[in-house]
Parts: structure tokens; sequence; C-alpha cells
């Protein structure tokens, strides 16, 4: 069974964007969380069975799209612990990036979920940092809602339209 699952999650590691339904909306998603997280240099495992948590809720208990959440978020936290091309400056410009091409992501920016994350670290330091993050986001997030509020609604129609 372990090794099944292994499979599984190669195949959809490697084949993610055919495999998954919009696989760029959960990829936002984890960059959000990763950023969160990546402010603490002490991430234990356990650490990411929040994401999943959080993940059930997103996805209505669809447990193969909070697993999804949860190995993305793990593998983009890994890519910058390892200084593997990505770093926290590198992941708030592609949030950053990515709202500009895609404004409607702003609702993605979910406030509470990302403060669960706060509960994780016990340095003060941490915490503040992080803090400063949700802060930033919430203003990108309010930001991008007021100033592309007419993009977000014709490209909503677009996608209701397709079903």
């Amino acid at each position: 069974m372990k090794l099944l699952s292994t499979i599984k999650h190669y195949l959809f590691n490697a084949f993610r964007e055919l495999f998954v339904y919009n696989h760029s909306s959960l990829e936002f998603r984890a960059k959000l969380f990763a950023l969160i997280l990546c402010a603490d240099e002490n991430i234990k495992t356990d650490d990411y069975s929040i994401i999943k948590k959080i993940g059930m809720k997103i996805y209505k208990n669809d447990d193969e799209r909070a697993n999804l959440l949860m190995l993305n978020t793990k593998e983009l936290v890994q890519k910058v612990k390892e200084d593997n091309g990505l770093d926290i400056d590198t992941l708030v410009a592609n949030i950053q990036k990515e709202l500009k091409i895609v404004p409607r992501y702003a609702k993605k920016i979910d406030i509470e979920s990302l403060k669960e994350l706060l509960l994780l670290s016990h340095d003060r330091d941490v915490i503040s940092y992080q803090e400063n993050m949700i802060e930033f986001l919430q203003t990108l997030r309010d930001e991008t809602l007021h100033e592309k509020k007419s993009q977000i609604e014709k490209d909503e129609e677009k996608i209701e339209s397709k079903y």
C-alpha cells in the first residue's frame, strides 16, 4: 500500500498540471502557506498536518486535493530550505506576479487560515515576522480586489459560463 501511494505521488508530482484540476490555483495557495512556514527555520514534519487540515476545509473534505496542497507546500518549503533557486523574496515576487496575471487569486488569500500557522512557532521573533507577512498579504489581497474588481468579475463570468 505504501509503494502504491509513493508511485501515485510520483506520477502526480511529475504530471500534476495534467492530472490536477485547477493546478495553478492549488499551487498559488501552496506558495502562500510556504511563505509563512519558511519564516520559521525549525519546521517539523508534523507541522504540515495543519496544511492538510486547512486543505480539507478549503476543498470540502477532498482528501486528494488537501494532500496535494500539503505536498506542494512541503516541496516549496524544501526548495527554500535547500536554497534551490527559491527564497522568501522570490516567493513574494511570484505571488505578486501571479496576482497581476490572475487577480481573482486574491480571493484565495485566506488570512484566517494563514493565521493558524502562527500557532506552530513559539519564537516571538518568528511569530512577529510571520504576522508581518500576513499583514502584507492582506494588504496585497485588499488592494488587488479593489483595483482589479471589474477584471475579477469578468474573469469569474467567463469561468461560470464554461460550466
